[in-house]
């Protein structure tokens, strides 16, 4: 996938000058070597053992020199918490923290390393400099340990650089029939995301000059068709499918500048429909599953949820609609439900955007209630274009990060998994299986005024979501509360 950050995470280890620095090179190396062993060829040790101040300083050059984005501080022993905390401060990046956990009896003698001394003053000093660092659940860990906290904090740091790298494309107004689409954009760039909003018509100017690149319409129709092979029932709609993503592919090379990557939030219907004459949902689909979203009206916010499930996962995302609900009759009998309960499901739907490698059996077609509207539901010509089929069963992760009327961003996050149940309807659609969904429906999505579209990964991205939403300063991170938990405001005779 392109258009996501490379993380370069540089394990870089202090030692306070009353210990031996000795033993903090010996335990980085450790960690090193487990590194080595998992094959994490991101992670990288700083040759500067930090002690004292200059030493931050060459360490902070080092790291700049060498491109690395993010670091982990490894308290090989108690550490110095302010050199500690000025290189954290300077870098800038996405910054973590470890400690060394003792290895054995024999260590305790005189190579004893007091790590829970150490995080505590480099969690204090942190707090003096207002700064914003991962610190894991359990932070002292073995060279084991560590390696699996590296691996984690990978993810985390993905998204955090992405976000901090962003740029969001909009074409056309939010529409009015989806007010919850008009969310303030002040926390966006709050957040260091740049917003270029633009008409539709700059789009529709922009598709109809990508007509005299023929040779590259050609090349992208081809590829289309190879694609779908025989779930391709319009070849004669693919020339135009492929001068539109054309266009959104050049506007993307050409328009992103001082940002590294960009995601789109587009107008799709019913005027984009009546001006293109065909529907946007399959190309879409297909730069989604490269790592550039493509989200429905104009959702500004839907497209950097998608963006961050993308970044934390590596794998394609889709915006769906939180839907409608399952009736008993499509479940077959004696179905597992992943640990809900039948209140719990419900489907997630859209028009067909979702990419085809996330979808049972992936076809081109029509929207079908747009082909009602606007073609009184006969042949269809204008609603064609439709990516749709069964969302794959298997884990997944929904996730919203969204700003509320006050401009105060709010998020949600889940996990559950899509199950291998025939939705018996058309879209890109599928049937989910969140634990607790049925009451954090109620007293989050509702109560919280979410608007109905939500984000979807296909793996359990929870703990990098949860994490880089705290990296980015965003507090309020809603999580489905287990039974026998009230949600503020929850009737407790009602439960």
């Amino acid at each position: 996938m392109i258009n996501q950050p490379k993380v370069k995470l540089a394990v870089v280890g202090v030692s306070r000058d009353c210990f031996p620095a000795t033993l903090t090179k010996k335990r980085v190396a450790a960690v090193m070597a487990e590194a080595k062993k998992a094959k994490l060829a991101n992670v990288v040790d700083c040759p500067v053992t930090i002690e004292n101040e200059i030493d931050a300083m060459k360490a902070l050059e080092w790291a700049r020199k060498e491109g690395v984005n993010a670091c982990c501080m490894f308290l090989g022993n108690f550490g110095p918490e302010g050199p500690t905390t000025l290189f954290v401060q300077k870098f800038g990046g996405p910054a973590m923290v470890l400690a060394a956990k003792e290895e054995n009896r024999a260590v305790l003698k005189s190579d004893r390393g007091d790590a829970l001394c150490g995080v505590l003053n480099f969690s204090y000093n942190v707090g003096l400099r207002r700064l914003k660092v991962y610190i894991p659940e359990y932070p002292v860990v073995d060279a084991k340990g560590a390696v699996r906290e590296l691996k984690d904090f990978t993810d985390i740091a993905r998204v955090v650089l992405g976000i901090k790298n962003l740029k969001v494309f909009g074409f056309g107004p939010r529409p009015y029939d989806f007010l919850a689409c008009n969310a303030p954009i002040q926390p966006l760039f709050d957040l260091g995301v740049n917003v270029q909003e633009n008409s539709e018509l700059d789009l529709f100017e922009h598709f109809h000059k990508m007509a005299s690149r023929k040779g590259e319409i050609d090349a992208i129709a081809k590829d289309m068709q190879k694609e779908l092979g025989k779930n391709c029932p319009y070849p004669d709609l693919l020339p135009q499918l492929a001068q539109f993503e054309l266009a959104l592919m050049d506007w993307y090379e050409k328009q992103r500048g001082a940002s590294e990557f960009a995601v789109f939030a587009n107008k799709c219907w019913p005027a984009f429909q009546t001006s293109f004459h065909f529907v946007p949902c399959y190309v879409n689909s297909r730069l989604t599953g490269r790592g550039i979203p493509v989200a429905c009206e104009v959702d500004l916010y839907g497209a950097v949820s998608e963006y961050m499930v993308e970044c934390a996962t590596e794998k394609p995302a889709t915006l769906l609609d939180i839907n409608n609900s399952v009736p008993d009759d499509i479940l077959p009998r004696g179905i597992k439900l992943a640990g809900a309960e039948k209140r719990d499901l419900y489907m997630g739907f859209h028009c067909g955007n979702t990419c085809m490698s996330c979808l049972k059996n992936p076809a081109m077609k029509y929207q079908l209630i747009m082909n009602r509207g606007l073609e009184g539901g006969g042949k269809p010509v204008i609603s064609r274009g439709t990516m749709e089929g069964q969302i794959k069963a298997g884990a997944a992760t929904m996730f919203r990060l969204q700003s509320n009327s006050d401009s105060k961003l709010v998020s949600y996050i889940a996990e559950g998994s899509f199950l291998d149940v025939n939705p018996c309807s058309f879209g890109s659609l599928g049937v989910a299986a969140i634990p607790g969904f049925a009451r954090f429906y109620r007293h989050v999505l509702i109560q919280k005024r979410f608007p109905h579209h939500g984000a979807y990964g296909f793996d359990h991205a929870g703990k990098a979501l949860f994490e880089a939403l705290k990296l980015l300063g965003v507090d309020d991170i809603n999580t489905p509360k287990p039974a026998g938990e009230l949600y503020p405001g929850e009737n407790p005779f009602a439960v």
